[in-house]
């Protein structure tokens, strides 16, 4: 069975979302204290992005909505969701958004991870060519751009990567901040994603995979292809990822393609297993795309993704541990 987005699953994960988005509590700030006034409520900091567990979920709950609303304009959800980001997406609220970004010690918020989700929202969002989406993503650009100069300020630092399968992953972020770039016609943030994507991985060959870490939602190997694949020309790509991982065809780093048993999905940390089954798929069908028909890593890629969806769709809602965000990661797979 080869799994695709209906609008049946469509509709459901609409649920899921709308279920989150506005649930303040219970809520896992990235919050630095630096005095007692800073001791306020979630809603007082984040106007928006308050809801679903932690501010970077709230994001991509919100992005997942929006990616719904534009891909299925029947959608029965669909007044609920304009409801919400009508509410959500307005000057003030936004300019609150953007106000925390300038708080003392505010400099490492959600970095990169939630700097990635950000920018894929307004990617998204300005995409949507009914007035309601140009409405939204006028009012976001503020925060976008905010996000943007952080990515513009932080990446000639960054002097390493960091190869990890949680939140301080670059190349997930680097990825994700490329559809914005490029959506949103930001040359300079895109020569400097793909050199800096250059300078950490260009030489990277034969690929070991000493994963997944017991609380990964990222394969550290295959998030790293995936943002290459986005970054450069198909024909470079190629070549790079031959030599990356050059043994594919047959189903090797063997532990690549085996999906990760999740034990106790009621463990916010374990259940992080389930994402990564879902952008394990996510990137092996986008890999696989890149790939010319006859080349004999397409098809294992292919079913390795099924396997993986195979393993945890049945599992996106259930326990408020994952319910607050796999679907997101769920959306990338089925789409890809």
């Amino acid at each position: 069975m080869t799994h695709r987005l209906t609008p049946e699953i469509a509709s459901r994960f609409a649920r899921i979302a709308l279920g989150h988005a506005t649930r303040e509590y219970p809520n896992k700030l990235d919050h630095v204290m630096v005095g007692d006034e800073a001791a306020v409520s979630v809603r007082a900091l984040h106007p928006i992005f308050y809801g679903s567990f932690d501010w970077h979920s709230c994001v991509h709950g919100y992005w997942l909505l929006a990616r719904l609303r534009r891909r299925f304009p029947e959608l029965a959800e669909g007044s609920e969701i304009a409801a919400l980001f009508d509410a959500a997406f307005t000057d003030a609220n936004v300019a609150g958004e953007v106000a925390y970004l300038a708080r003392p010690m505010s400099g490492g918020f959600e970095r990169p991870y939630g700097w990635g989700w950000l920018l894929m929202l307004a990617a998204e969002l300005a995409q949507h060519e009914d007035a309601a989406g140009r409405r939204w993503s006028t009012a976001l650009t503020p925060l976008a751009g905010a996000f943007a100069a952080r990515f513009k300020d932080f990446l000639p630092r960054a002097a390493y990567p960091v190869r990890t399968g949680v939140h301080t992953s670059t190349a997930f972020a680097l990825r994700l901040a490329m559809d914005y770039a490029q959506t949103r016609g930001d040359g300079d943030l895109a020569a400097l994603i793909t050199g800096k994507l250059l300078d950490w991985h260009d030489g990277d060959a034969d690929a070991q995979a000493w994963e997944p870490s017991g609380d990964a939602f990222l394969s550290p190997v295959l998030m790293e292809a995936e943002a290459m694949r986005r970054a450069l020309p198909p024909e470079r790509f190629a070549a790079w990822f031959t030599a990356f991982l050059p043994r594919l065809a047959l189903s090797q780093p063997a532990q690549l393609f085996k999906p990760a048993t999740v034990s106790d999905r009621s463990d916010g940390k374990i259940a992080h297993l389930d994402g990564l089954n879902f952008s394990r798929a996510w990137c092996f069908r986008s890999l696989a795309g890149a790939l010319g028909e006859a080349d004999p890593a397409r098809a294992v890629m292919l079913e390795a993704a099924e396997r993986h969806l195979d393993a945890s769709l049945p599992h996106v809602a259930g326990d408020y541990m994952g319910e607050h965000w796999l679907a997101s990661f769920a959306l990338l797979a089925l789409e890809a």
